[in-house]
């Protein structure tokens, strides 16, 4: 594969996740990127599922396998992400910005698992990876599962999630927010 990969398996325009706007399963060939781009008003988590992937902006950062990149874009900024010699694959998880006029930042975290602290009140992050012919009970909330045929997403009580595969629960503020009352 060469080039971007790239399949949107989420992305509710009413609002009705609260802050999660989109989720995006991304393949990337060897030293393919996105290209230079920018965000304003977003955070974007980067959940690295295979390969390695730099973030290119201020100092950058080197992701590999497991690692999970916050982006807050706040007042704005450019940047490119470009996969290493093995390509990337990437959950792409965008929330509308809980700060939209602070400044930009980065935080990588490293062998993420386990509920993740995002730093905003509206949206919590909970993350496994699951070896081949086990489980692993997973929290209430929007379930996100990149297993070996595809990605799975529902809306779920808590249960168990058998392997092999990344999971994500997201527990987020359904509240429906002021831009999208009315639709």
């Amino acid at each position: 594969m060469s080039g971007l990969d790239q399949r949107i398996v989420l992305a509710p325009e009413d609002g009705s996740l609260g802050p999660l706007l989109r989720i995006a399963d991304d393949r990337l060939g060897p030293h393919s990127g996105y290209g230079r781009h920018g965000h304003r008003a977003v955070d974007v988590v980067a959940v690295v599922l295979a390969g390695s992937l730099r973030h290119r902006w201020g100092v950058g950062a080197e992701l590999t396998a497991g690692d999970v990149a916050v982006l807050r874009a706040g007042a704005g900024l450019e940047h490119d992400e470009v996969a290493g010699d093995d390509g990337a694959r990437v959950l792409q998880c965008y929330l509308r910005s809980a700060a939209p006029a602070a400044e930009p930042e980065h935080q990588v975290h490293r062998a993420a698992a386990g509920w993740l602290d995002l730093g905003r009140a509206d949206a919590r992050l909970w993350l496994a990876r699951v070896a081949p012919g086990e489980s692993v009970p997973v929290p209430a909330g929007l379930l996100v599962v990149r297993g070996v045929d595809g990605v799975l997403v529902e809306q779920q009580p808590g249960r168990r999630v058998q392997g092999p595969g990344a999971v994500l629960v997201w527990q987020l503020d359904t509240a429906v927010p002021e831009w999208a009352r009315g639709w």
